[in-house]
């Protein structure tokens, strides 16, 4: 059944990408707006041959809209999603405004999809870095449950919006051009570099980032004491985010088993080739919806079979924010 929809951040790296997975996937939809803020309101876009006029997001933008497709900031969100909701909309919203809350599902539909129907109004995308990894460990999980997960994340520009990859790009032409590097935004020079994700650290000496991880895997394994420790580093790549994930499991299972259960599971594409030393790659990944997992192998410095250790790269704009917002939204059609 058709519906109306309305995406909120539209002129964004996500908003944008809203569109193209909503055209590349042929959304049932009667009608759609394009909202923003007041200084993307009155641009034009164009959608599946037509021409759409950004209208201003507000409090008043949602009246018959069935699903708005959420991307323009925490901030925005918490104003403007209860009045959406309050018009009669489902938010998906993939901020970090209501992930958390109880009375806010948080889903990736490989995961948790039941979870979806428990909505109040609102559905909350989980953090890129978190869909990125729970979409691999999941299958694995539901055969051999997990019991600890320790993973380092190597974060695109991507991840830090459109600016920063713009950034990225200006930066590397000015370091090889002998340039002033200049900064804006992203606290420290990204090309030819690396550093701590730019979150907040807290009293645990653990950033926003890796607490996201933490907390959102938690919630939507329905596993509140799953043990997790991540640290997550911003890289010098333009898109796609890429883990190394290591997993402690409550039985022995060897490389073959897991490698058996990921070829069944969905969205997921095997990456492994030892012999050709070929793994996944963030290049590999842009664009792509799948989640590229390789480095499948045994944690050797285990002797009871029951350490696996893997190495995944996934789009961070497609499934990692707007794949992930749609495939929600498919579900409510």
């Amino acid at each position: 059944m058709a519906k109306s929809i309305a995406v909120a951040g539209v002129t964004g790296a996500v908003g944008q990408e809203f569109l193209k997975v909503l055209a590349d996937r042929n959304f049932p939809f009667s009608k759609i707006k394009m909202l923003a803020s007041e200084r993307s309101a009155g641009k034009t876009i164009e959608f599946k041959g037509k021409t759409y006029t950004v209208e201003l997001l507000s409090e008043d933008s949602f009246e018959d809209v069935d699903i708005a497709l959420f991307s323009a900031g925490g901030a925005r969100s918490k104003q403007f999603a209860p009045a959406a909701v309050a018009a009669g909309a489902v938010v998906v919203d993939n901020s970090s405004a209501f992930r958390m809350d109880p009375d806010t599902p948080l889903v990736v539909p490989e995961v948790n999809p039941e979870d979806v129907t428990q909505h109040k109004g609102i559905i909350a995308n989980p953090n890129c870095s978190t869909i990125i990894m729970v979409v691999p460990i999941w299958p694995i999980h539901k055969v051999n449950p997990i019991k600890r997960i320790v993973v380092s994340t190597y974060q695109a520009a991507s991840g830090a919006g459109a600016k920063a990859m713009q950034e990225l790009i200006d930066q590397s032409r000015d370091v090889l051009d002998e340039r002033e590097v200049r900064k804006e935004a992203l606290p420290h020079q990204i090309a030819f570099n690396l550093f701590s994700h730019n979150s907040d650290i807290g009293p645990e000496g653990y950033c926003e980032e890796e607490m996201k991880m933490v907390h959102e895997t938690r919630k939507m394994f329905h596993c509140p004491q799953l043990a997790i420790t991540a640290t997550t580093i911003r890289v010098p790549v333009l898109r796609a985010h890429s883990e190394a994930i290591n997993l402690e499991l409550t039985n022995p299972m060897s490389p073959d088993e897991v490698r058996e259960i990921l070829s069944k599971a969905p969205g997921i594409k095997i990456v492994d080739d030892r012999q050709g030393n070929y793994f996944p790659m963030p290049l590999d990944a842009s664009g792509k919806d799948d989640m590229l997992v390789g480095r499948i192998r045994q944690d050797i410095s285990r002797s009871d079979g029951r350490g696996i250790d893997l190495f995944v790269s996934g789009d961070q704009l497609r499934k990692g924010a707007a794949l992930n917002a749609v495939q929600i939204a498919e579900l409510l059609v």
